[in-house]
This record gives structure tokens, sequence and C-alpha cells, in this order.
């Protein structure tokens, strides 16, 4: 099999060729969207709205606060660790407006993990929200962190509910942790001092670095996506017909289309979906800013006829079986629901399509692809393939030695095209490894291409754990587990879960008798992220190695799939 782009597959309606030239930046994308759809409906979440000329507005101020009331210079970056509130889009599009770099945080993150990402990336900004602000003080002087703004949950609700929803929050929900900062700054009263400041609009070119987006490895080393402007605009016209298809073309006479988007703007998928692709055809996103609170995101989903809906695999399920949500959520104009972040399950596709008459369109892709490489066009979607290649990207499948392999047969799934991104921050090394310097990015996931073009992943190369669209990479658990005084060794894989799609299995071999599974976990809840922490602990006398003393994971990971 020759590489090839499988454009003779696209349906009349994916364009077999893009104009890459048609915007400039992300920050280009967003100015001709606010200024073509002033009006609109951007974003709403707890009840508020933001139009277009809000969004637009509002970063500018934020812009020029950070222009003008702190040191950061074009090129800094800036940490943004916000879940799904109105905050982070005017944060993330200021400070992309000021000529920063945007580093997406998990508000979830541990004190360990938020210190490993600030001091890699160099970030000498933090926005934080309240409720996860405590984590700061003891970490931020190993960091080159200078500014601090601090955000709380109703900050952008009017006056009379903003306090009422901050107060419920800090005094009645006990959500808010007491904490330290000499110099934060309220967000609030940085957008006042920005009001008052002028704005210097920033070029930043197409080669410029936009956001590092991290992700993880098989070192355990969570490493930073260097995604550029021309990778995200990229990605955005060529996922973008997809959309068009079930949700018309950007038009200003047209009313608006709402989406639900429950998922993590911090996290890239949702950041190329919500941030760029709804924002650039003028729609409206709805965001959901904690999905695991199933009664209130069926009480915001029921308040709208929502015409698209971004999801995964166990929130799909979880909705489904809620009667709630069958009962009381109005379906009537859904026309296109996207899935990605991890493998979706047949089971989970038929019973949305039962619920909602909606088929489910399953994508593909990594931080790395900015993330869209492949996708199943909709109408045109093979349950249990990941699609074809978007536009203007070739795929190919190779041998261990790197040799092309035949249509048909399964090998290491590689892809380029221009989403793929620059390089890893700081990692020559890294890049390297994954990255030729003909542009091939080596995705370490095993696939076959069909005579047809469309895709299936078989398998994964490397030991990846995928806990409901979280990668978890086994290094890192492994090496906070090995700090406990009383392990050994340990290995960590993945096995399946219905609910997560996997979860974490840590084998343990331990000198002390009496440390407990409970004993393992809370360790573990001290220095993992809620998602990374084993929710099966098996002690053992030893662990099966190679002849070289490696431990065997995938031993592990069979003989718990057959037990």
């Amino acid at each position: 099999m020759k590489s090839t782009f499988f454009t003779d597959r696209y349906p009349k309606e994916v364009p077999k060729s893009l104009d890459m030239t048609e915007y400039s930046s992300v920050i280009d994308v967003f100015q001709q969207s606010t200024q073509r759809f002033t009006n609109r409906p951007a974003f709403t979440a707890l009840g508020t709205t933001l139009t277009y000329a809000d969004l637009e507005r509002m970063s500018k101020a934020f812009a020029a606060y950070l222009q003008n009331h702190t040191d950061l210079k074009p090129g800094d970056r800036i940490a943004v660790q916000l879940p799904n509130l109105l905050q982070y889009p005017v944060v993330v599009f200021g400070a992309l407006r000021a000529g920063l770099v945007v580093v997406n945080t998990n508000p979830l993150y541990t004190e360990r993990e938020m210190k490993h990402q600030f001091k890699d990336s160099g970030a000498k900004a933090l926005i934080i929200l309240a409720n996860f602000a405590h984590k700061v003080p003891p970490i931020i002087k190993e960091t080159e962190l200078k500014t601090v703004i601090v955000t709380e949950v109703g900050d952008f609700c009017s006056p009379i509910k903003r306090w009422i929803v901050n107060a419920v929050v800090k005094h009645i929900k006990k959500d808010v942790p007491t904490y330290q900062l000499p110099n934060e700054i309220k967000i609030n009263d940085a957008l006042m001092l920005g009001r008052n400041s002028s704005f210097t609009p920033v070029d930043r070119g197409q080669d410029d670095i936009c956001v590092l987006q991290y992700t993880g490895g098989t070192t355990g080393v969570a490493k930073g996506a260097m995604l550029t402007n021309q990778n995200l605009v990229a990605n955005m016209l060529q996922a973008r017909p997809y959309f068009e298809m079930c949700l018309g073309k950007k038009d200003t006479e047209a009313p608006p289309k709402t989406v639900i988007a429950p998922l993590p703007l911090y996290h890239i998928y949702a950041f190329t979906v919500n941030c760029m692709i709804i924002m650039e055809t003028g729609n409206h996103n709805v965001l959901i800013p904690n999905p695991k609170d199933l009664k209130a995101f069926i009480k915001e989903a029921a308040k709208w006829k929502f015409h698209g809906f971004l999801g995964l695999n166990t929130l799909f399920v979880a909705l489904c079986k809620n009667p709630e949500f069958r009962e009381k959520v109005d379906f009537s104009e859904l026309r296109l629901t996207i899935s990605g972040g991890m493998a979706l399950t047949h089971a989970a596709a038929n019973l949305w399509k039962e619920v909602t008459g909606c088929d489910i369109n399953e994508g593909y892709g990594m931080t790395e692809t900015s993330p869209i490489a492949c996708f199943n066009p909709p109408g045109y979607g093979q349950l249990g393939t990941i699609g074809l290649p978007v536009p203007e990207t070739q795929c190919k499948v190779i041998s261990e030695q790197g040799q092309e392999l035949a249509l048909g047969e399964a090998g290491e799934l590689c892809i380029k095209g221009p989403q793929v991104m620059k390089g890893y921050w700081n990692r020559p090394e890294a890049t390297a490894d994954v990255l030729g310097e003909d542009g091939w990015f080596k995705t370490g996931d095993m696939a076959v291409v069909q005579e047809d073009g469309y895709i299936r992943i078989v398998d994964r190369k490397k030991d990846m754990i995928i806990v409901s669209g979280f990668n978890v990479y086994p290094n890192e658990i492994e090496d906070v587990i090995a700090g406990h005084p009383a392990v050994t060794e340990c290995a960590a894989v993945g096995v399946p879960d219905e609910r997560s799609g996997e979860i974490v299995k840590l084998f343990v071999v331990s000198s002390d008798p009496a440390l407990t599974e409970e004993g393992i976990r809370s360790w573990a809840k001290e220095r993992l992220t809620g998602y990374k922490v084993p929710k099966r602990v098996e002690f053992r006398d030893e662990l099966p190695k190679t002849n070289v003393g490696k431990i065997l994971r995938r031993e592990l990971r069979e003989e718990s799939a057959n037990s």
C-alpha cells in the first residue's frame, strides 16, 4: 500500500482539498467570528450567556490587563486551570490576543502534577478556580509563576446570582479550602483594570506556538505538545465540513445551532471543537461545568432544543441509563453526536441511537494531531472504525522495521498532515522518537487500513491506559506507588471496565505484610488525580519479568483479561 489521502472515498459533501490560508491564526478566526456574529449567543453556563460581542469585549479587557499590569510578553506561557465556565473562553482568547501561549491545565491535578507542568512549561502566570487555589502556595516557589488570577464559580453571573452562587459554593458546599496567595488578583478586578487600559493587537504567525497541550508518554513524564496557529486552524478547517453536513454552513441569517458541551475545554478534543469549529460557524455552546453531576447536567440539557452533542462512551451510557434523561430531554432537533477520546463500543452506540434517535459519529486523533486525524462522515459511518482520514491528511501503517504495509495488514498507524504538532516542548529526543523529518507522526496505535480506506484500531503499541477518555500512563502510577516505603516493586495495567472503558489495576510486591489495598489507594489519592488512582490492587510475591529484569506488563494484562 502506498500512503494515500483516500479522497476518492469521501462523500460529496466533504471537499478533497482545503484552502489552508483562509485564516492566519486562531485569533484571526476569533476576530472574524466575533465581527460576523456579533449579537448571537456564543457560550452559556450557569444560566448566563455571553454573546460574540461580549466575548470580544471581555477578552480584549483581559488582554489589556495582561499587557499593562503584568510583566508578561508575547510568547510567554500562561497556565489556565479552569473547568467549563464562561471564564475559560474569555481568559483563553484574552491571553492569545495578548500574544501569550496558553498552557491548558486539568483543574483536578494534584500539587505534584501542577508543579511539573508549571515548571516544565515555564509558565509565568496562572488563572485558577478558587476551589483549587489552595494547591498553589505549597509549590509556587518552585515555579516561575509571578501572577496568579483567581476566579470563583459564579463570577460571571449577574451581581445577585454571583453572590448567591459563590456563597453556596464556599460556605454551604465548602468547596473552597482556605489558602493564602499574597499577590493574587480576582478576575473581575483584572477585567476592570483592563477596561481602563489600552490594548495593543499582537501579530502571531502561523508557525508560532499557540497552545502547549500536555500529554503523557511511555516514560510517564508529561510532555507539552507544541500546537501552532497553523496546526489548530488547519484542524478546524479539516473537521468543519463534517459539522456543516449536520449543522449547516456558517450563515449570519440562519438561527444559530445549539451544541451541548460537557467535555472539558482544557482537553484538546473539546478545545478544537467548541472553541474553534462551533465558534467559527457562528453557533452556540452550552457548557456543562460538571458532567459527573448528572442531575444538574440533565436539568440544563432539558432547557434546550439542541442540535449537537459532544461526548464519549462512558457519558453516553451514563446518560442513557438515567430515566430523567430519557423522559425530560427533547432530542427532536439533535442532528450530530460526536464521540472521541476513547473507543466507542457497539453497545453504547446502539443505546444512544435507541434513546435519542441520533447516530454517533466516531473520530480519532491525539493531542499531537490537534487532535482530529480521522472521522466517520455523518451518514457514511462504519461502527467499529475510526473513519477516513480528514482532508489533507495521509495515513499509513508500518511494520516494526518501518516498512509500509499493504491494505488489510496490521501495523503502527502513522499520520501526516498540517495538524501534526511542531514537536514536544524542550524535548528534541522525544520529538525525534515519534516525528520524522519527513513529517510522519508515529501514533503508537496498531491499526488496519481497510480496502475502502476506513481505518480500524486493533491494539495499542504503548501501555497507555484510557480511563473515561483520559490518558493514564503506567510509569507515572508506578513511580508514585514505588515511593511508598513498603512497596518493593509494582506494575500498573489497564483492565476493561463497563463504565469507564478501562480502570487502573496495580500489582504490588510489598515488604510489609500489613500493607493493604486501602493503604495503597490512600497513598495514591494524595499524589494522583482521581482517575489515575488504582481501582484494583493485587499483592504478589513476585512479578513476571524478562531475562533482563523488565516487568512484563503485557503478561499481567493478559492474566487479568483471562481471570
